[in-house]
């Protein structure tokens, strides 16, 4: 898994949103340094984290991961 493009991802989501890394971290519930981490590449995001993001961003853990190019949210069953 290519964690700097995971990494590059969230941060230009989080800045389209006009968030800092201290905004988003603290309603991921976690220190600003450990988002950092994530935006950086440097640390594997936890499933629990990626779902968070996905809601956070109307998107799907397949964006998120690179799976997919559609940001496009799946459809509830």
């Amino acid at each position: 898994m290519d964690y700097q493009k995971i990494g590059t991802l969230i941060r230009r989501l989080r800045q389209e949103r006009h968030l800092t890394q201290r905004q988003l971290a603290a309603i991921l519930h976690m220190p600003q340094p450990q988002y950092n981490r994530y935006e950086q590449g440097l640390r594997d995001i936890p499933t629990v984290t990626l779902v968070q993001l996905a809601d956070l961003y109307k998107t799907s853990t397949d964006y998120l991961l690179n799976r997919t190019d559609d940001p496009t949210p799946p459809k509830a069953l």
